[in-house]
């Protein structure tokens, strides 16, 4: 059974830093690609950072660039999302996704997605 488990959020003042985590189980870590994506109430989803382990590619939203920094421990099966210079922006349920595709694609309507973890910034 596929699963990625979202982590880390919580209240946080602008500026600040949270790592979030993607734990992931039941399918070849290495193959797939793996989205972090957002959605604040009312808003739109967006695609945060993405992550492909076959082309070593990584992808930031605009927003986030610079700010934010995608790692990942394949022993670990997991993904992390360390987020810095926090502004109230940022303020969503952030959750992450895998598939198998060839690159990463925020467009893309990733097959296996995760429960959400809050992220909310304080001004």
């Amino acid at each position: 059974e596929v699963q990625l488990q979202a982590s880390g959020g919580g209240l946080v003042q602008a500026g600040g830093s949270l790592r979030l985590s993607c734990t992931t189980s039941g399918f070849t870590f290495d193959e797939y690609v793996i989205s972090w994506f957002r959605q604040a109430p009312g808003k739109e989803r967006e695609g945060v950072s993405c992550f492909s382990e076959s082309d070593g590619s990584t992808l930031y939203a605009d927003s986030v660039k610079g700010r934010f920094t995608i790692s990942h421990d394949n022993a670990k099966n997991t993904v992390y999302l360390q987020m810095n210079s926090l502004t109230p922006e940022d303020t969503a349920a952030y959750y992450c996704a895998a598939d198998l595709i060839a690159r990463c694609d925020f467009d893309h309507d990733y097959y296996f997605r995760g429960q959400g973890t809050q992220v909310t910034v304080s001004s």
